[in-house]
């Protein structure tokens, strides 16, 4: 992530409100600016820590010091190949006990962001898709393909169901205010020719219809159809992003990281990386996943950059209310002057 030189000007990102019991749920949407929850603008700090790249032991330490770094919200993808190592046979124990996972994240008063997928990269063996699908008659991953398009969407309804059932979404009174469908699929869409773009018409129309009560995302998605949200994956987000496709959705960034300009929602990709436990990286990764996260490996504060972030945080939400209802303009200062 490197070193971060912001300024409130140029940053739109912020306070979570929480309850003595955890963060308190309720209606999500958005406008140009930013999230709206329980009708106010948020302006959010986000950081990922993959519920299974470490154990459930650590969970509320890695929470807890995410929280005091000055995060608002905890994201994490979902992983298929784990939950459903065999087709109809599933996984929500130990270390893939998703559920309990966001029920710690809720109970230190933050918020979820909940990246589904079902393909999540991630430097994850076979980009967390599971190995049984190769078995399956006629499949093309990925696209307008009727075998892929069902077990993707079993697989999502299974996952967004779980998270009804346990009252995890915001309206609900649970902590999960934003979530994804499909991941970076515009770097692999043209690959598919004429099978790509129904694929991704087809992945929002069914996400949006699963009726979650929060809205949904698609990183690298510039066309990411309404009421989807497209979002930035990138080092320099702040440069290179075109923006939101429609000036009522909020720019957001849901892997940010080494830039930190713009955007009223703002992910570090990875706040903690953890371990790729027993085969589950891709090829050529190593066990110890991201070692330049402000929280290392092994659950220690990685210092300076925990501390310069936590500083950071302070910094911009003291400004909050000015960067999400104020008017933004710019004055030159003249032609010798930057």
């Amino acid at each position: 992530m490197g070193a971060f030189w912001l300024s409130c000007f140029g940053l739109l990102m912020v306070m979570w409100t929480t309850t003595r019991g955890g963060v308190e749920g309720g209606q999500v949407s958005y406008d140009g600016r930013s999230l709206i929850i329980e009708g106010q603008r948020k302006l959010l700090f986000s950081g990922s820590i993959h519920y299974p790249r470490s154990t459930p032991d650590m969970w509320p330490s890695l929470i807890s010091k995410a929280k005091h770094g000055g995060l608002d919200v905890i994201e994490t993808y979902v992983f298929w190949n784990l939950h459903e190592p065999r087709h109809g046979q599933y996984d929500f124990k130990g270390r893939h006990n998703i559920v309990r996972f966001i029920r710690e994240i809720q109970a230190h008063g933050l918020y979820a962001f909940i990246r589904i997928g079902p393909f999540i990269e991630a430097e994850w063996t076979y980009g967390g898709l599971p190995f049984w699908l190769h078995d399956v008659p006629g499949i093309v991953y990925r696209s307008d393909n009727e075998p892929f398009k069902y077990h993707m969407q079993n697989f999502t309804t299974k996952i967004v169901n779980l998270f009804k059932s346990e009252g995890l979404y915001a309206p609900q009174g649970g902590p999960i205010i934003l979530q994804q469908i499909e991941n970076e699929y515009k770097n692999a869409e043209r690959a598919f020719h004429e099978k790509g773009p129904p694929y991704v018409q087809w992945a929002a129309a069914m996400a949006v219809g699963l009726q979650t009560g929060v809205p949904w995302v698609m990183c690298k998605q510039d066309d990411a159809p309404d009421p989807v949200i497209n979002t930035c994956n990138g080092r320099t987000c702040g440069e290179t992003f075109v923006g939101p496709n429609s000036p009522n959705k909020p720019a957001i960034w849901t892997d940010n990281w080494t830039s930190l300009k713009n955007g009223s929602f703002v992910n570090y990709y990875m706040y903690h990386g953890g371990t790729n436990f027993g085969r589950t990286g891709s090829a050529f990764v190593l066990t110890s996943y991201y070692d330049e996260a402000p929280i290392d490996e092994y659950g220690l504060i990685r210092q300076p950059k925990w501390g310069h972030l936590k500083q950071l945080h302070s910094v911009i939400k003291s400004c909050s209310q000015t960067l999400l209802h104020g008017v933004i303009s710019v004055s030159p200062l003249g032609q010798q002057q930057e």
